[in-house]
């Protein structure tokens, strides 16, 4: 479990991260970012995105314990023979009758939702009325390699020091790999773009204060250890433009518009039904 605690150690750095990378392997099975932030959303009926940013990388760190936890119990319970008992099929039986019918009730809704038409013009009327939704905070796209000890921080920077351009940028790529202690190593110790706050107070104050394709000369110290930051580029405060949030108005309106259809609907069924 060595490996899976450092694997944790190092999610904790960040409260958003959106690759779809394996973070652990357990007995062969693939725990991925992707599984991860499914959990989450699911958790938090989609609203992870809300949640403060300081608890955002506890739940993460949970959520992945929680996801290795049933692999083990699950692959316990297949080598005692659970899947093959009484108990097991019924409960199997049971439990599968039961999703028959949420996925069929799922598809029906998405049916009715799909069938109700929002116009260009109420789209707009609610984008000119709601910008503030769409306001995307300054935000950094940086790379780091993290290791435990500041020697070694140290003799990093001293390595890349002497270089230039793309040439700096790919060597740091080929140290994080080598050389990260974080899950990001296996891309290059690419973090993707964060806004203020996403990060440990320490990493952000430093990322945020550098310029686009500069890298730190002194190590950056935090509680999961020392990092080499390098800043591979920055998005200033904007507001999306109308139509990259046309689709996620479309599907909020249309989803207010099915509430009341909705309820319709359910009152029709209800008088064609025998309901004793």
């Amino acid at each position: 479990m060595k490996a899976v605690t450092k694997l944790v150690a190092s999610l904790t750095i960040l409260s958003t991260m959106s690759m779809a990378q394996t973070l652990v392997s357990v007995n062969g099975t693939a725990i991925t970012q992707q599984d991860v932030d499914r959990e989450l959303m699911t958790a938090t009926q989609g609203r992870f995105n809300q949640v403060p940013a300081e608890k955002q990388a506890e739940f993460r760190k949970q959520v992945l314990e929680q996801l290795v936890a049933k692999e083990l119990v699950y692959d316990d319970a297949k080598k005692i023979g659970i899947l093959n008992s009484t108990e097991y099929k019924e409960k199997y039986e049971e439990v599968t009758e039961r999703i028959k019918k949420e996925i069929a009730i799922q598809v029906w809704q998405k049916k009715e939702v799909d069938k109700i038409a929002v116009s260009d013009a109420d789209l707009k009327k609610y984008y000119e009325a709601n910008k503030d939704e769409f306001v995307e905070n300054e935000s950094v796209n940086a790379r780091h390699i993290l290791v435990e000890k500041e020697a070694d921080a140290k003799s990093i920077i001293a390595q890349l020091k002497p270089l230039k351009g793309d040439v700096l940028k790919n060597k740091f790529i080929e140290i994080a790999k080598a050389k990260s202690t974080c899950a990001s190593a296996s891309d290059g110790g690419n973090l993707g773009y964060f806004s203020e706050g996403q990060m440990v107070p320490e990493f952000n104050n430093k990322a945020f204060s550098m310029k686009v394709k500069e890298f730190t000369t002194e190590p950056v110290k935090t509680q999961f250890g020392y990092h080499v930051i390098y800043i591979e580029d920055k998005k200033s405060k904007a507001t999306k433009n109308f139509s990259e949030v046309k689709p996620f108005i479309e599907q909020r309106l249309k989803m207010e518009k099915a509430k009341a259809i909705m309820l319709t609907k359910m009152k029709e069924l209800e008088k064609k039904a025998v309901i004793k």
